[in-house]
């Protein structure tokens, strides 16, 4: 039997609608000697990114602890600010693809923006030029949750005003996937944007 047409479509943010450069911390650890993958396991050590997504801490909190605790294999703290800095200067880009057909499927019905992401959310989407091309926008920061808690999926269903089974939920992270599926809400792995595309065949 077919699957109802979702409600609302309920989508991540990072590895769907927005990327970062392939190369983005390989760069910043060979611009300051550092061994491969040194920032991207500091950045987002567990102990030091849960609290940013979860709003234990702000997002500038966050980056100085990220810097504070390169300080010693950049050579100074100064280094370790200014490749903080670096970092922080993108807000990455969009897939001018997915936010067409999110936007199509926005014309029939609520899309919400469901994603882990720190305090400085709000700056990032305006910067993006994305801040209005959703019906809402659930950031864990905000929440005190991040995904995969049964909490998240719960939150943006009643957010898009629609039961959580007849909500589409769309994550390039397998385990969000499997928890949203768990939560009794329909979910798609994304991985390019045909993924997406079939989706939303109904509401196309």
């Amino acid at each position: 039997m077919d699957e109802p047409i979702p409600r609302a479509v309920l989508c991540d943010l990072d590895g769907v609608l927005r990327h970062f450069a392939a190369d983005q911390f390989s760069s910043l650890d060979a611009a300051n000697g550092l061994p491969p993958g040194t920032v991207a396991s500091v950045a987002f050590a567990p102990e030091r990114l849960v609290p940013a997504i979860t709003g234990v801490v702000t997002d500038e909190q966050w980056r100085s602890g990220v810097a504070a605790a390169l300080a010693a294999a950049c050579g100074s703290a100064d280094r370790s600010r200014a490749l903080v800095r670096a970092w922080s200067a993108s807000s990455g880009s969009i897939d001018a693809e997915v936010l067409d057909l999110l936007t199509r499927a926005r014309a029939r019905v609520p899309v919400v923006l469901v994603t882990n992401a720190t305090s400085r959310l709000d700056t990032d989407l305006a910067a993006l030029g994305i801040a209005d091309a959703f019906d809402g926008v659930l950031n864990s920061s905000r929440l005190g949750a991040a995904k995969p808690d049964p909490r998240v999926y719960r939150a943006a269903a009643a957010l898009a005003g629609v039961p959580v089974g007849r909500c589409l939920f769309l994550d390039d992270a397998p385990r969000n996937v499997r928890a949203a599926h768990a939560a009794g809400m329909p979910a798609v792995l994304f991985r390019r944007p045909d993924d997406l595309r079939r989706a939303l065949g109904p509401l196309l």
